[in-house]
């Protein structure tokens, strides 16, 4: 029997759904979903096509105990919805920042996914961070309004380069301030 690596990373608990650590098993509806190109092109690291192995190695990279990236599935399978909705990602920075990034499968778009994935982890701050950092894709106003309806402010713009188009992409730039946990 094999048993999957447990992560030193907290899972998130929304009334919709739970942000959990990705599983091995997460493989086939992670590759499903990000085998779409609406859902590459949105962002700025997932090929399009996948190329074979992408899926198991984002996993692997998710799962490993040194990581710079924290990655949580948003799972709603407690609440008799799919296993994986998405994916939200905090990448670690200097200076106790970090910067978030998601993606929701599109049978979810404009349902309040990604405004409660992103929501949920500000609430959390599970990197104790005092500032998040994000940058959307001026041509994705959907996923400039989650980040502003979670309380970003917009900070200028930018250029990013996206793997899906192979191209060089103007940006939107926001932040957001966090309160840092009590310490015991």
């Amino acid at each position: 029997m094999k048993h999957e690596q447990i992560l030193s990373q907290p899972v998130v608990e929304t009334d919709g759904f739970v942000l959990r650590p990705p599983r091995v098993s997460d493989a086939g509806l992670i590759r499903m979903h990000t085998s779409d190109e609406r859902v590459a092109r949105a962002t700025r690291s997932i090929p399009h096509p996948l190329p074979p192995g992408t899926t198991e190695d984002f996993i692997r990279r998710a799962q490993a105990e040194v990581r710079e990236e924290d990655v949580w599935v948003i799972d709603a399978s407690l609440k008799g919805g799919p296993e994986v909705l998405g994916t939200i990602g905090l990448t670690r920075m200097e200076g106790n920042q970090a910067e978030i990034a998601y993606w929701v499968s599109p049978a979810y778009w404009n349902t309040g996914v990604a405004s409660a994935a992103v929501a949920a982890i500000v609430e959390a701050n599970p990197l104790d961070c005092r500032t998040l950092f994000a940058s959307v894709f001026q041509d994705n106003p959907a996923s400039a309004r989650v980040l502003t309806n979670c309380g970003f402010q917009y900070i200028g713009d930018a250029e990013s380069y996206s793997v899906a188009r192979k191209a060089v992409v103007a940006t939107w730039t926001y932040s957001r301030a966090l309160e840092a946990r009590k310490q015991d």
